[in-house]
């Protein structure tokens, strides 16, 4: 689920282009109070997300710099140093000069331009936009002058609850209400847009990555994980002390510091509060606090015991032969140690041969050639695998690629049940042999056909023995959440619209464990994968829809409910599911990735074991 790609293309359309909402320009010269005086900051950003003077020319607008930006959209912030006495109305602005900015914190300046909305990917995005002042004339008055005291954001400085309900007349949207910035933690970020705020001492929950950024809460008490994380833990939780931060500081003249999910953005970190379409509002720090390290280890899964099946799935994030020996090394060594070298390992986003080389190459045996070899070169068994190559460019993922869904088993502890004939578009049926459920074809694709896996990965079904019993294993990776809102999103609620092809995945899936269960009602059947859903989301419930499966997450603490982190928010991406024969078992999700800025992929394998 790597967005790097994506947003390096966009952030250089952002870097050139302003998406404009405009209104027919005309001259605005007189204050919003009446007074027929300039046209102040408060002025323009008004008492909605929209600004009222938007699509106008507006005159010698009075600020002091606190901010230049000299990458990505290119600009500065001013902040008025007369502001007035409504909380709604935001005293700081951003200036999209689109060049090198030629100021510098502590001016003072007079700027003229238009008036518009920037809104951050585009109309169709959904994200929320900036108030700014584009094409801009700029005079510097004076230099060296004081900033504005900083807001201070902490946990009594945002409500609890998140956002407004949007306005139906509107489509849902919030952008055209009168903010409340005492009642929704949105309006009080969109109440302070532009302006300079501070944070303390913030616990970091979502580690730095390679775009400059980390996520970090200043509501320490909001649904902390064991190991400093934040969870997240249903659509009217979203944790709403959340906030990004990135430097103003060009990498190359400073790196930014590598953090891992708990430790501490000591001291103050302060500068403009922005927003962009990765993440919604966040500091855009001009001074920048220091990582103290909490020394986050990677967790290790016990072995199984010698009566214990395991079985493991894990998504290795593009696995193919053109990355470096580095990450099948690195990912190899979660199997054996992190991961305890499981019986069986369900893996997600194997790519073919050449990768993201687009080809008519489907075959993924080089890919899974090395990954193995790596695998026994970090002392564990030599596995055997099980797959069906896809139709070219029929499965989604990255272009070329041909991800599939791969089962790895250890030939020493588990034996595969090979019943050939599967292809692509071969079904996998079940039928009974000795009075048992079986498969008709092994390994085979579930209903590969059906219009729910449509630009998507076909779950693959495989049946193994292990002491004489049966086990059949679906591994599983869902259609992703692109295209759907963001938590920060213009619509309130945000609309979701990926899930309607997971609950039909869902469905299908569930229609064919039910068939299983109605030849062999105590069959053991798992069920794992990327589901691309939370645990408490409708696809969850769907998979487990008349008790024929349960998700194996619930067995953990609530705190401990989470494969991935995403804007911060530790959240359950990845499931296992075991039908009810399986009555015991011993569940972990092994964190080792997803809370780290060093990662070999950006999910969290996880564990099931049992016994048959």
């Amino acid at each position: 689920m790597s967005r790097s790609t994506a947003r390096t293309a966009a952030l250089t359309v952002a870097a050139l282009t302003s998406t404009l909402l405009a209104v027919p320009a005309s001259a605005a010269s007189a204050g919003g109070d009446g007074s027929g005086g300039p046209v102040r900051v408060h002025d323009i950003q008004g008492t909605t997300r929209l600004s009222p003077l938007a699509g106008e020319q507006v005159s010698e607008v009075s600020g002091v710099v606190t901010g230049v930006r000299t990458y990505g959209s290119r600009g500065f912030w001013i902040q008025d140093t007369a502001p007035d006495a409504d909380p709604a109305t935001s005293e700081g602005l951003f200036v999209f000069t689109n060049s090198a900015p030629r100021v510098a914190v502590g001016d003072l300046v007079k700027v003229s331009g238009t008036v518009g909305e920037y809104r951050p990917g585009g109309n169709s995005s959904g994200n929320q936009t900036v108030t700014q002042i584009s094409r801009p004339q700029v005079t510097v008055v004076s230099s060296g002058n004081p900033l504005p005291a900083p807001v201070v954001l902490d946990s009594a400085a945002l409500p609890e609850r998140y956002a407004p309900q949007g306005d139906p007349a509107a489509g849902g949207s919030i952008e055209g209400l009168e903010l409340r910035p005492g009642a929704y933690a949105l309006d009080r970020y969109e109440s302070l847009e532009g302006m300079d705020v501070r944070i303390r001492d913030a616990r970091i929950t979502g580690p730095s990555t390679e775009h400059a950024e980390l996520w970090v809460t200043v509501e320490p008490r909001q649904h902390p994980t064991p190991r400093g994380g934040t969870v997240y833990g249903g659509y009217d939780r979203p944790n709403h002390g959340r906030l990004k931060v990135e430097s103003l500081t060009p990498l190359a003249e400073a790196p930014f510091p590598t953090a891992d999910t708990g430790d501490v953005l000591t001291g103050a970190t302060t500068g403009p509060l922005d927003y962009d379409q990765y993440g919604g509002y966040h500091l855009a720090a001009r001074e920048l606090g220091t990582v103290a390290d909490d020394g986050l280890a990677r967790e290790r899964t016990r072995r199984q015991h010698h009566g214990e099946l395991a079985v493991a799935t894990y998504n290795v994030e593009n696995l193919h032969p053109g990355n470096g020996q580095e990450k099948f090394d690195r990912l190899a060594r979660g199997v054996v140690e992190n991961l305890a070298s499981p019986d069986i390992l369900a893996l997600e986003e194997i790519q073919d041969d050449n990768g993201p080389e687009n080809d008519a190459v489907v075959s993924a045996g080089e890919t899974l050639r090395r990954f193995t070899e790596a695998i026994v070169a970090a002392g564990g068994p030599r596995y055997d695998w099980r797959s069906v190559d896809p139709a070219d460019d029929a499965d989604g993922g990255q272009p070329g690629g041909n991800i599939r869904n791969v089962l790895l088993f250890n030939p020493g502890r588990v034996s595969f049940t090979d019943r050939p004939g599967a292809d692509a578009t071969t079904a996998a049926g079940v039928k009974r042999v000795r009075g048992k459920a079986a498969l008709t074809h092994s390994p085979a694709r579930i209903a590969p056909a059906d219009a729910a896996w449509e630009d998507s990965r076909k779950p693959l079904a495989g049946e193994f023995r292990f002491r004489g019993r049966t086990v059949i294993v679906v591994a599983n990776h869902f259609a992703s959440k692109g295209g759907d809102q963001s938590l920060h999103a213009a619509v309130q609620p945000p609309n979701r619209s990926s899930e309607v092809q997971r609950h039909r995945q869902a469905e299908v899936v569930n229609d064919f464990v039910r068939q299983v269960l109605a030849v062999e009602r105590k069959a053991d059947v798992v069920v794992l994968g990327d589901i691309n859903d939370f645990e408490f989301s409708a696809t969850t419930r769907k998979l487990t829809a008349g008790g024929v499966l349960r998700s194996a997450v619930f067995s953990l603490p609530a705190g401990e409910r989470y494969t991935y982190v995403f804007d911060g928010n530790s959240q359950v991406l990845d499931q296992t599911l075991v039908s009810p024969g399986i009555r015991r078992f011993d569940y972990d999700i092994v964190h080792v990735n997803a809370e780290f800025a060093d990662q070999a992929s950006d999910h969290d394998p996880q564990v099931i074991r049992f016994r048959p």
